[in-house]
Order: C-alpha cells, then sequence, then structure tokens
C-alpha cells in the first residue's frame, strides 16, 4: 500500500492506494463485470423468453440448447433463474467493492461451471456441427477461467477492490485570546 500526505489550510489529506495490487484489483472487477453481462443477457433471455432462448441460443445461426433435446418450459424458465441469481451474487461482489466477496462470486461460477463444462464435453448433441461443438466448449471453459479468475486473482484478505476514499485529518485551530 502506497499512502500519500498533502497538507492542506485544514490539516492533512491522506490518501491510501493499493499500489501493488492495482492491476489485479482492476482485471477483478473486469472479470466481475464481464460475468455480469453474460449471466444478465442469459438469464433475462431464458426467463422473459424460454422458447426463444431454446431454439436460438447462443444466436448468431448457431442452435446449442434446441440440439440437445425436446423444448421444456420449466427447465427453460430455471435456467434463466440460476443465471439471474449467478448475476445477483456478482453484482452484489461488485457492489460490496471486496476481494472476499469477488471470491465468492468466482466460487458460485466454478460450482455451475466445471459440471456445465463437462457435461458439454462428453454430450455432443448429433444435430451439432464441429465448429459449432467447439465453440459450445470454449463458452463453457470460458466460464471456468472467468470464476477462476475471480477466485485466485485477488490477493490474500479482505481488500476492498478499488482505493479507499481520500480522508482529512483536520488541526485544531489556535482560540484567540480576547483582549
Amino acid at each position: 500500500m502506497r499512502i500519500s500526505v498533502e497538507g492542506t489550510q485544514e490539516g492533512l489529506r491522506v490518501r491510501m492506494r493499493f499500489e501493488q495490487y492495482r492491476r489485479r484489483l482492476l482485471i477483478t472487477r473486469i472479470v466481475l463485470a464481464v460475468l455480469a453481462v453474460q449471466g444478465a443477457v442469459v438469464g433475462l433471455w431464458a426467463t422473459v423468453a424460454p422458447h426463444s432462448w431454446y431454439t436460438s441460443f447462443p444466436g448468431f445461426g448457431m442452435h446449442w440448447i434446441a440440439a440437445d433435446g425436446p423444448y421444456n418450459h420449466h427447465l427453460a424458465g430455471d435456467v434463466g433463474a440460476f443465471f439471474l441469481a449467478l448475476t445477483a451474487v456478482t453484482v452484489t461482489a461488485l457492489v460490496l467493492d471486496s476481494t472476499a466477496a469477488a471470491r465468492m462470486a468466482g466460487i458460485g461460477w466454478l460450482v455451475f461451471s466445471v459440471p456445465h463444462f463437462v457435461y458439454h464435453a462428453f454430450h455432443r448433441p448429433m444435430d451439432t456441427s464441429g465448429v459449432s461443438f467447439a465453440f459450445s466448449l470454449v463458452a463453457a471453459a470460458l466460464l471456468i477461467v472467468l470464476g477462476l479468475a475471480c477466485l485466485l486473482l485477488p490477493p490474500r484478505g479482505d481488500l476492498p477492490m478499488s482505493d479507499p476514499a481520500p480522508f482529512n485529518v483536520k488541526f485544531p485551530r489556535p482560540r484567540r485570546r480576547a483582549r
């Protein structure tokens, strides 16, 4: 931590910066933001329009879900709700601005993404092209990588992910004596 002190008219202005961790903390915040956006998009899509999500996910002309079995409205809605729950945990980690919260969000994403990847690695739908299957594995593996980043990038302990706000130390002014 780097501490700088600056004199002001009222006293001192003290600023603390986590210089040695700055890059790791910034990357952690970016990873959390990416996971939150991704989770919100998938979660809202699957919750609000489950049939569209089933037939069109991930978009761009690929159909990963529909190739894997018949449509189930309940399952699609549950998947959407699950992604929204992970999004809520991830956004909470960003709002709390805490490395411990970031690690907890990372654990949540890992608990989901590891079995998700294993399933897709060993269950290739017959109607899925090799390119589409490869993209689905890369996307599933990316969630593991991002979850691990949230778990392993923040330094030990529970630190704020952004620098603390500077604070002022005021010195008492000498009283003028009445004559």
